[in-house]
This record gives C-alpha cells, structure tokens and sequence, in this order.
C-alpha cells in the first residue's frame, strides 16, 4: 500500500500500516548480496512440517513448494486439509505442546486465541536478522490494510500473509443485461438495471428476479423457481460474518467499540440487520443449510440471479465445462450503504502461516514462510494457476490478472481487498462465533426480528465478554 493510499485509510488500519512499512528501514542491504543457500547453510538437511487449508490455490502451491528444498536443502513436508480439520489439527497441535507442525495456517479469527493462549512465535527478531532476512523481500507491497491488521498484534509481526481470502459481488450478467429485463427493471423502479453497487439495488434486483416456475425469465419460461439473491446461510460457516463484515460495519456499526465492550445492539446495526434479513425472502428456501460452498454451486447451476461469496471459491465454477453459464457471470465489489461509500465494508479473511512456539526450527521455517510470500513465488502462482488472490499490491498488474474472461472477478478482489481487514484479536473468538452466528441464523428464518436477535446478541456477548478484545 502506498503511502497516499495509507492516509486515506482509516486511522487505526493506517497507524498500523504506516508501522509495518516504517519497519523497512532496517533491510538496506543490496539484494545481490544475499541468497537463499547461502542463509539456509546452517539448516541444510532439516524437516519442517507445515499445514495448510486445501483450495485449488494451495494445491498449486504445493507444486512449487519443492523449488525451496532444490534452493536451500530445507526439506518440507506440506500437509493439506479441509477447512475445517486444517483448524481443528493445527490448533490442537499448539496447543497440546506437542509441536508436530513447524508452521500452521491460521485463519485471522484465530489469531486472537492462539495469541491468547501463547502458542505463536513471534518474527520480528528473525526480520531484523541480515542472515535471514532477505532485503529485497519488500515488505511494504504486502497489501494492507489486511497484512497490517492480521499479521502484526501489539507491535509485533507473527508471520506473512499467505492466503487473501475475501467476498465479492456476484451476478448473471446476461439477466442484467438483457432487453426485456432491462426495460421492465426501469419501468419498476426508475433507474437501469446493472450490477448492484448499494444495498438498495441488490434489494431491488433481488426483488425483481425472484419468479416461480411458469414466469418468463430472459424470454424463456422457467420450469422451477428462480431466486434473486443466494448467500450462505448455515449456522457453522461465515453466515454471522458476512453479516458482520459486508453489512454491520458499512452501516458504521461494529459488534465492539473501541474499548472492546459489546455494542451489537447499536442503532446502526440493527438497521444493517433489518437490510440483509430482508434479502432472505427473495433466497431459495434452503439457503439456511447453503454453506460456502453451496453458494457458488447455486449460482453455477443458473438457480439464483445474484450472490455474495468467497471470491476463491468462484474460481473453481466459471470454467468451461463447470457450469454453463461461465463467461456469463459479472463480477463487483461488495454493495454498500446508500450514501455511506466512505464506511464501505468487505468480509475478508485474511489468513498467516504462523510459526508455532514449539518448533525446534524457527530459522529454517521463517525462511521457507518468507520465500513462499516473494513476489517470485507469488508471480508463479498466479499464473500457473491462470489467476488467483493476491498477496501483494503488485500482482494486480500481472498480465494473468489483467487479461482474460476472468478479469471482472480479480478487478472485484481489488476492490475488496482496499478495504479489507483481519479479525480483531479476541481470545473468546469461538464462543462468540457459535452464539453470534446461531442467532444471525434465526434471525434470517425469521424467528427472532432484528431488534429482538440484537438484543439477545448483546447479552450473550456481555456474558461472555466484557471487554472483547485482546489486551
């Protein structure tokens, strides 16, 4: 991020961004003089284990993971699994003490616990080594506010941003942009039919689009429903997250305040609740088991007119031969409240490999995390894997990026990604997580109204925590 771009940001992602680059002034010898064999000598012929979340994006990481043992001798066993045993293995794993992994993914959500429980190992005293840190790492192309507000807590750096992960705005552009549609949109409601940049209009297309079996639809008569939005609904994934991180905070809301007390019941949060329980009534009637993962499939099997989902997950449907709407799809950032686009929010889960405290190498394994965050080995990524999401400001300049049907959804990833940011750091993350997004369910089936789910949300949290945030 640049420095013009830091002071538009908002203080407290600028504070900490502004310290990370500050933070390169330390690195000043010339590139040429430093290597990769040369800093791994002394750990030629170790092991490190790392775990990492399966998504297409890793499993083409792993087949470049094996160029850092040719370059240094550090031998690396790469370990994939699903999201959620990534989660459950790996904290389990530092916390025991048993320190079977050197390094582990860790979602932003956990970086608070597993700081609270003393189980990361720091890597500022590994930057500031000249052995070890290469200096033509380029520390401040990370992009941030993301990289600032999840991998650095109390002025301390715990690992590189590995893994941008991030939510977009998606839509059927040949529905929005066909004649018929087009005119009877604007003949309901006064203005073109386009991908929906405000909450209103995702609202209205929503609306607009929700038919039953027998209307037409594009000149077409459907032979079971249509819906007009999907988003993910199920109580164990991100549903209470989107919630949170899309419409909660671009309402100028916040689950805590700046002192870290509790304020799920603000003004502001209720009306950003009232916004996207109201799109549940224009979502197929199951989406409260839709997970992130059914998201996409809905949307690639021409079910739903709009979605909000995991931009990496998009990948794996617009494809030839996936779904037969690929090349069809228009892609955008996340709508925002009406006259609010300063407060626009992005739910992002900007995700560390972490160094655990158990490890008995440190050294070797800071290098192997910093060699995986190079813009080398970013740039080889992204074009083995005809795109991806970035990890650095200079990868949207890529020709891979920039080029191709598939250019609209990385364009949206940038936009998500200027405002995206880490999970503040909160030791009781889990419980909270479980109640919070147990009622954001409820309150989508319509079970509990808004005021109602924001009232019973509060007093859960008050029970849990007062304040919230790590000290």
């Amino acid at each position: 991020m640049s420095f013009e771009q830091l002071r538009a940001a908002p203080t407290a992602m600028r504070m900490a961004g502004l310290a990370v680059a500050a933070s390169l002034a330390v690195h000043v010898t010339p590139a040429s003089a430093w290597t990769y064999k040369e800093a791994a000598a002394p750990y030629k012929g170790a092991t490190i284990r790392v775990l990492d979340e399966i998504t297409p994006l890793q499993e083409i990481l792993k087949t470049i993971v094996p160029e850092f043992t040719a370059e240094t001798g550090i031998n690396v066993e790469y370990e994939l699994l699903n999201h959620f045993e990534v989660i459950n293995k790996g904290q389990a794993d530092m916390l025991s003490g048993r320190g079977y992994y050197d390094a582990i993914m860790l979602h932003g959500f956990q970086v608070g616990p597993m700081l609270s429980a003393g189980a990361l190992k720091a890597i500022d005293e590994m930057i500031a080594d000249k052995a070890l840190m290469n200096p033509g790492f380029d520390e401040a192309d990370m992009i941030n506010p993301a990289y600032a507000t999840t991998a650095v807590s109390g002025g301390k750096r715990y690992g590189f941003i590995n893994w941008n992960y991030n939510q977009i705005y998606w839509a059927r552009g040949d529905l929005l942009s066909h004649p018929a549609e087009m005119a009877a949109f604007k003949a309901k409601y006064g203005y073109e039919l386009k991908p929906a940049t405000t909450f209103k209009e995702l609202r209205d297309i929503a609306e607009f689009f929700t038919r039953p079996a027998g209307a037409t639809l594009a000149g077409e008569t459907l032979e079971s429903d249509f819906y007009g939005i999907v988003m993910e609904g199920i109580k164990g994934g991100s549903t209470f997250l989107s919630l949170w991180g899309n419409f909660m905070k671009s309402y100028g809301g916040d689950i805590v305040d700046a002192s870290g007390k509790p304020s799920f019941d603000s003004p502001e949060n209720i009306a950003a609740i009232e916004t996207w329980a109201g799109l549940w009534k224009f979502a197929p009637p199951g989406m409260a088991e839709y997970s992130l993962i059914d998201v996409p499939t809905v949307m690639g099997n021409g079910i739903a007119a709009q979605a909000i989902a995991w931009s990496d997950f998009v990948l794996g449907i617009d494809k030839d031969g996936v779904s037969p709407y690929s090349g069809k799809f228009v892609y955008g950032p996340i709508p925002h409240k009406e006259g609010m686009v300063e407060a626009r929010s992005v739910e992002a889960e900007p995700s560390v490999t972490v160094i655990s405290t158990h490890t008995e190498n440190p050294e070797a394994t800071f290098l192997f995390l910093q060699w995986l965050a190079e813009r080398r080995q970013q740039e080889a990524l992204l074009k083995a894997g005809q795109g991806g999401v970035p990890i650095r400001e200079s990868s949207w300049a890529l020709p891979v990026m920039q080029n191709g049907k598939l250019a609209g959804l990385f364009k949206a990833m940038e936009s998500s990604l200027e405002v995206a940011t880490g999970k503040p750091k909160m030791p009781d993350f889990y419980e909270l997580y479980d109640v919070l997004t147990g009622i954001s369910q409820e309150i989508g089936l319509g079970r509990l109204s808004p005021e109602e789910g924001a009232k019973k949300a509060q007093a859960a949290m008050l029970d849990i925590c007062d304040p919230c945030l790590l000290n």
